[in-house]
């Protein structure tokens, strides 16, 4: 033995080197047949392997300019990162964007901005911006609902984020008094840190199901008795990310915490189904969202990507024919989200949110019921240039996902699917969710929020209006091709946004309804 030791002992570092490396070359060479270049290059193979696994990082740091990148670019990510931590956001030198792109957005500011007087709400709080518009009012709901904030947190679930960045969004809307919507995955404790909060759930009724799956209306009245911060409740028809395909949990990421709150059992996949099984038509959904409303009081909306218009037509009729129907609608657009989903749906399913929008809401303007809905955009619209052209087209309000994700340290890894999230944001591992801090985050979601409203404020009083609310189609352009270079929005989509009744900030301020902690407490059941 003392022999053989010594044997080795006397072999220099570069041998046993060679010997890894030959190790190597017949492991590729003779045993692996699942990679072809490393069969037919062995040993040098292995780079291209690494070199396309770092190879979003490299084009994101390294490659990119700063208006190439996408979903979201250097520059729109830094925007929200130094608002988010209270840093200079400007920029100087004049933009490098392009403006002569195509759909680049031209808002039209009047020859004298919109002044404060100086008893005007946002002379005292510059980014004090409730909507316009009351959730469940015309409907007669038993506790309408007027968002404190025009900008607030979309659909994403716990499972899909991390306990921590949960928690970190409930606390910054908190501080922000805007809303959370909590995503499918049900109600988590993570929701329950004081801010206002939108109950959303999708074909699994996660967190409102029964054993075998369905939907149970006694938890859902319940859930709703015991968490007053619940304000509004959100069907989920469709998503961006991949509209009407259901989806697997998997058994082994089933923790006894996220089966509890799913309402699932452990050590089973869990399908989410494509569609429906509380109804199966446009007349039957109607009747599921009046029993809804009459059963918690709320207001009750649903949530969809936008294709066929056939059924959204059929909605429409039979809204004027029984002089019911959702209290808000969510149009996502077909650009995805956190969502896992199959490219040919997140590349090619579903409009993107300008077309969809355009073409929903001419359909209920026509029909003289935009001012019985509150309509909420999400997709990609974090941005107060992009959230003026949304509320010039009719949006009430927008919710943002990827854009709160970035503003809690989320980088644009693109790995949100695999569970290896560097940032902690979207994945379960305990590890790498340990490095969010809650409060800390929550602050910067908070700020981002602010310094967005203070930022869409000022576009709006420079376009000679106190609120949002009073954008029209005209007073937004958009490039759409070579020959006439920029069109306004309502000769681009072909229809004039209603009105939107509006007094003065002021009264907004004082409504009974309006959500946000400083009213939190005001409609309680």
């Amino acid at each position: 033995m003392q022999t053989f030791l010594d044997f080795l002992g006397s072999i220099s570092w570069w041998m046993w080197v060679l010997l890894v490396l030959v190790l190597i070359a017949i492991r590729d060479v003779f045993i692996q047949k699942s990679h072809t270049i490393s069969h037919n290059f062995p040993i040098i193979g292995h780079f291209r392997y690494m070199l396309e696994k770092i190879g979003p990082e490299l084009r994101q740091y390294l490659v990119a300019n700063n208006r190439e990148e996408l979903p979201f670019n250097r520059i729109e990510r830094s925007w929200i990162y130094a608002s988010a931590k209270k840093q200079n956001n400007y920029e100087g030198f004049g933009t490098d964007r392009d403006i002569y792109a195509h759909q680049h957005i031209f808002i039209n500011n009047a020859m004298m901005p919109y002044k404060l007087a100086p008893n005007h709400p946002n002379a005292k709080d510059p980014d004090f911006l409730p909507c316009a518009k009351v959730m469940g009012l015309y409907n007669n709901r038993r506790r309408p609902f007027r968002p404190a904030s025009v900008i607030n947190v979309s659909a994403m679930s716990f499972g899909s984020l991390s306990a921590t960045a949960v928690e970190s969004l409930n606390k910054g809307i908190k501080m922000a008094d805007a809303y959370q919507s909590t995503g499918e995955g049900g109600l988590s404790p993570y929701h329950t840190h004081g801010g206002d909060v939108v109950f959303h759930f999708g074909t699994g009724y996660f967190g409102v199901r029964n054993d075998d799956g369905t939907f149970s209306m006694d938890k859902l009245v319940a859930l709703v008795s015991k968490n007053p911060f619940i304000r509004a409740i959100e069907i989920k028809l469709s998503q961006g990310a991949k509209p009407g395909k259901g989806g697997v949990l998997p058994a082994s990421k089933i923790t006894p915490e996220i089966a509890e709150i799913r309402s699932v059992p452990l050590g089973k996949d869990v399908l989410s189904p494509p569609s429906h099984s509380a109804f199966s038509n446009v007349s039957e959904m109607l009747t599921f969202i009046e029993e809804i409303a009459d059963a918690t009081g709320l207001p009750v909306g649903i949530k969809a990507a936008i294709g066929k218009l056939e059924q959204w037509e059929e909605l429409a009729d039979l809204m004027i024919k029984t002089g019911k129907g959702p209290d808000f609608i969510t149009v996502d657009g077909g650009e995805g989200g956190t969502g896992a989903a199959p490219p040919s749906f997140a590349d090619h399913v579903s409009l993107p949110w300008v077309y969809g929008f355009s073409s929903l809401y001419k359909i209920f303007k026509n029909r003289n019921l935009t001012d019985r809905i509150f309509f909420i955009g999400s997709g990609k619209l974090g941005f107060p240039a992009k959230a003026a052209m949304a509320f010039a087209m009719g949006a009430d309000c927008i919710n943002v996902a990827r854009e709160a994700m970035m503003s809690i340290g989320c980088i644009q890894a693109q790995v949100c699917h695999t569970n290896r999230c560097p940032s902690g944001v979207a994945t379960q591992n305990k590890w790498l969710q340990s490095g969010i801090d809650p409060t800390l985050k929550s602050v910067r979601l908070a700020q981002y929020f602010k310094t967005f409203r203070k930022e869409f404020l000022e576009i709006t009083h420079a376009a000679g209006y106190e609120h949002p609310c009073q954008f029209k189609m005209d007073d937004v352009a958009v490039n759409v091709d070579d020959q006439n270079l920029s069109k306004e929005l309502d000769k681009t989509y072909k229809y004039s946004k209603t009105p939107v009744p509006f007094t003065n900030v002021q009264s907004l301020k004082d409504c009974p309804h309006l959500g946000g902690v400083k009213k939190i407490t005001e409609n309680a059941i």
